[in-house]
């Protein structure tokens, strides 16, 4: 390819595209390197031969080499493997969005940009939406357990703290209403999945038991240490909207589904619940006299 000479801010941006794609050339390659399932290997390796193609493109704009963003690399790779391939992956292409809007601007003096575009948005994505990853298979599970532990406990633990007033009683009673209605929704998960005739009931009744009980433990923690009950429903409250942020924000990136009105949905529900069975508590302790 003949190299022009071009202004010194546009080869400024080239050399930042540069290193974009040297980058996530890197990560795709460490992906592909501990990646034990094969199809997602070779997807790995397919979008890191593009990134590759990519950089040697923009290098013959600069003439220069250009080294990854090790930072970048080490982030985008240990998310990946810690929260989810397809998370860590697609919340990385997300943040290019911002640096790809500069491709316009390049576009005007480099028309073989448009070639690097349709990669970019088109053949990547493609790529991407190929990776198969277990723990999203079964994010109906997950949302089941996750779901029903945060509406049922967050309600129970509001009953029993004005009911009780004793974070330590609390906590006992609150623990076991949680294994037991933990281990009754992976029951019911599983008799759902076999009557429906799903592949694997144990393994979907796994994840929702599982996502249950994590979730029981968050929501408990306080009431184990601290004594003030009013303080510690204030902070399991909290962690309930906290975990409502972070699952719907992993779902809205890794399944491409809206955040804001799912966010909106679970909390609501979850702290109505809990408004709800505070005021019953109330008014059985009033009305009864328990536990005075």
């Amino acid at each position: 390819m003949e190299n022009k000479e071009h202004p010194a801010h546009l080869i400024s941006v080239i050399r930042d595209f540069q290193k974009n794609e040297i980058t996530e050339y890197e990560i795709y390659l460490n992906l592909a390197k501990t990646e034990k399932v094969e199809s997602n290997k070779k997807v790995f390796e397919q979008i890191a031969l593009e990134e590759e193609t990519h950089y040697q493109f923009w290098k013959s704009y600069t003439n220069e080499e250009v080294k990854p963003n090790r930072f970048k690399v080490f982030y985008y790779t240990w998310l990946a493997r810690i929260l989810g391939i397809t998370f860590g992956i697609k919340l990385m292409e997300k943040g290019e969005e911002q640096a790809q809007k500069n491709y316009s601007v390049v576009l005007m003096h480099i028309p073989e940009t448009q070639n690097i575009i349709e990669s970019e948005h088109a053949h990547e994505k493609k790529l991407i939406d190929m990776l198969k990853e277990e723990r999203l298979k079964y994010v109906g599970s997950i949302v089941l357990g996750l779901n029903d532990a945060l509406v049922e406990l967050t309600g129970a633990l509001a009953g029993l703290s004005f009911g009780f007033q004793n974070t330590k009683l609390i906590a006992f009673a609150g623990l076991i209403t949680g294994v037991a209605a933990g281990f009754s929704m992976a029951a019911a998960e599983f008799l759902s999945q076999k009557h429906e005739g799903g592949s694997q009931p144990f393994k979907s009744a796994i994840y929702t038991g599982v996502a249950y009980f994590i979730t029981v433990g968050f929501l408990i923690l306080p009431y184990l240490f601290f004594s003030q009950y009013l303080l510690c429903l204030f902070i399991t409250l909290a962690i309930a909207i906290v975990i409502i942020l972070f699952f719907n924000y992993y779902i809205s990136v890794a399944r491409d589904m809206p955040f804001k009105e799912r966010f909106i949905e679970m909390a609501v529900i979850s702290l109505g619940v809990s408004a709800v069975t505070f005021g019953v508590s109330v008014f059985i302790k009033s009305y009864f006299g328990l536990l005075m």
